[in-house]
């Protein structure tokens, strides 16, 4: 089958360690778009965290795009523009916060282009996130918010074994009411129920007119589960979590040893 769009993970998946595209990885993704295919970057990030990696990788045409918040938003990668959102609210705010407080981990929110945190004292992993995307963090108390924002997602953060005891006491209601998945051992993701990667990958796809069967992605962890799930070919990194190198079709390399790119030679460019 020939791909025509390969939807490609950031943290643990196209960047290394050091959040760095590697040289081959950047050569196999050029040689890709060079034979017409699409590239896109399906991340949990925020469009501010996608823009410099953008640039790097010279997906900026008014016809490349980015899925940005684990799908919940899919935006024109050039400007950021917004072609498709589904959003929480603020009353999915409040009752998330609720949670965490009730669970004892931090929290934050995400509208579309700042952090807010209800926590006065800022956990380390929220001060991570903005430090590592480049997004503005605000400390606002939950009588201060804005009641008509909108927010993309809003995470649960904390150490893991907190957080994983946090995750074992959510209500049945939440698990069957809202998409929640763990993005890193610290980070745990809420979405509205229609929103995941894969959801994301597909609406660009039928937007593009490409088919399922044509689609390869590649990610590390349990947010990129839907997409891999979805792709006609999904490819779990090396480094990825057991549970998704038992749905994908290939294993590549890890993120040290240049993954995307044996990926892209194997089933792209034929290498």
């Amino acid at each position: 089958m020939a791909i025509e769009l390969i939807a490609i993970d950031m943290d643990g998946t196209l960047l290394n360690p050091q959040h760095q595209i590697t040289p081959a990885v950047k050569q196999a993704i050029s040689a890709a778009r060079s034979q017409g295919v699409h590239v896109v970057l399906a991340t949990g990030r925020p469009y501010v965290g996608v823009q410099d990696y953008l640039r790097q990788l010279d997906i900026q045409g008014s016809g490349d795009f980015c899925i940005t918040y684990n799908g919940a938003l899919v935006l024109q990668a050039a400007d950021g523009a917004c072609i498709l959102q589904e959003t929480l609210d603020f009353e999915d705010y409040l009752y998330f916060e609720q949670l965490a407080r009730e669970f004892g981990v931090h929290f934050q929110a995400f509208d579309f282009d700042t952090l807010y945190t209800p926590n006065r004292d800022i956990g380390k992993y929220t001060v991570h996130e903005a430090s590592m995307t480049g997004i503005p963090l605000k400390y606002r108390s939950v009588e201060e918010m804005d009641r008509t924002i909108r927010f993309p997602k809003v995470m649960m953060i904390d150490e893991p074994a907190l957080l994983d005891r946090a995750i074992a006491c959510l209500p049945t209601a939440a698990l069957e009411n809202y998409t929640i998945m763990k993005s890193a051992p610290y980070y745990l993701e809420i979405l509205h129920k229609r929103v995941d990667k894969g959801a994301g990958v597909k609406m660009l796809a039928d937007h593009l007119g490409i088919k399922q069967q044509n689609v390869m992605a590649l990610g590390d962890q349990g947010n990129d589960t839907a997409m891999i799930a979805y792709a006609g070919v999904g490819v779990a990194m090396g480094n990825a979590i057991p549970e998704l190198k038992e749905i994908a079709q290939f294993v590549t390399t890890t993120n040290t040893e240049d993954g995307v790119a044996r990926a892209i030679e194997k089933f792209v460019l034929d290498v």
